[in-house]
């Protein structure tokens, strides 16, 4: 390919050519030539204008490539910090156009730049690793097992899948009034665990503002209702919770009256003396915290009424909605 326009140099004679009527053929030559250079020229100007190449350029005319076409977007490469790049057509491997949205902003409500840490208690996978679970670790007072399997209703439903859903509900409520919320574990995750002292520490490494462990109880049939585990004042070993323990009543006096107007439910018939308030000190989970939390047994998995509610989705819905505002009622929302 040739990358200039100008017309090849004329080819020279054989050098024995005669030189008769020489005059006249370079008469004749010029004045075509002269004809000629004009045509010439505005071809080359033509050509110029139409490939936008300027007088310098010795080679054909590039098109930049789309910045979706480059190794980072324009706007990945362009942010600033903090910024979210918008979002750039890309090419499928089919050819045709695709989206890549950017992650959505958080967002921003009367929690925000607030954290929580929401704890589902115990795992799916603990009835396959007893082993595992069974494993003693230190709590501060005493050593205790690494966690349990938890309680079914009779009809089978864990607690371990009522204890996520409501926790997954409850996050979602916190995320759309701004906070950051954080599960202990998700489904799927791990196959067993946390181990109780990991679910404290999680709190504890995210500087949590408030942290809430959600249970569902297991005894007797006709035991009824719902209540909430406060910290007891602990300082023995790893465990000191002299600076949570008045927080953490605050929080669990907010949920529980936020819980028993929102489900409907009344604070549990067998223990805490009707207030639904019990405190404690032989779980890992609340000795081990630096962070305000508490405990939350919704009901009583293995009594029929108690279980009709729990295994309720609309129930489930109503139970997270009184644990976010009570949450929400604590951190001044």
């Amino acid at each position: 390919m040739r990358y200039d326009d100008s017309p090849p140099a004329p080819e020279s004679g054989p050098a024995d050519a005669p030189d008769r009527h020489w005059f006249t053929r370079r008469s004749t030559l010029v004045v075509g030539v002269a004809a000629l250079a004009p045509a010439c020229l505005a071809g080359w100007v033509l050509t110029q204008a139409l490939s936008g190449a300027g007088p310098d350029e010795t080679r054909p005319h590039t098109v930049p490539l789309p910045a979706s076409h480059s190794a980072l977007s324009h706007g990945q490469r362009d942010a600033k910090p903090g910024s979210s790049p918008s979002s750039t057509p890309t090419s499928t491997p089919s050819g045709s156009p695709s989206t890549s949205a950017a992650a959505p902003a958080p967002a921003r409500g009367p929690l925000s730049g607030r954290t929580v840490v929401i704890d589902p208690g115990h795992n799916t996978g603990n009835f396959q690793h007893t082993d595992e679970i069974d494993r003693k670790v230190d709590i501060g007072t005493n050593r205790k097992e690494c966690d349990t399997t938890g309680t079914t209703t009779n009809s089978g439903y864990m607690e371990a899948e009522f204890t996520m859903d409501v926790s997954v509900r409850t996050r979602k409520i916190l995320e759309a009034q701004g906070a950051k919320v954080v599960l202990t574990h998700e489904t799927g995750v791990r196959p067993w665990g946390p181990c109780i002292n990991e679910r404290a520490r999680i709190g504890n490494e995210a500087a949590a503002d408030a942290v809430v462990s959600v249970h569902a109880d297991g005894v007797s049939s006709g035991n009824r209702g719902y209540h909430i585990i406060l910290p007891a004042t602990v300082k023995s070993g790893a465990a000191d919770t002299a600076k949570i323990v008045g927080p953490s009543r605050d929080l669990g006096e907010k949920i529980a009256s936020n819980f028993a107007r929102t489900t409907g439910s009344s604070p549990a018939n067998y223990l805490g003396s009707g207030t639904g308030l019990v405190v404690r000190d032989d779980l890992g989970g609340l000795n081990l915290s630096t962070r305000p939390k508490v405990f939350i047994e919704c009901g009583n998995m293995r009594d029929a009424k108690d279980a009709a509610q729990l295994t309720s989705p609309e129930w489930r819905q109503k139970a997270a909605q009184g644990i976010a505002d009570g949450i929400v009622g604590f951190l001044g929302g």
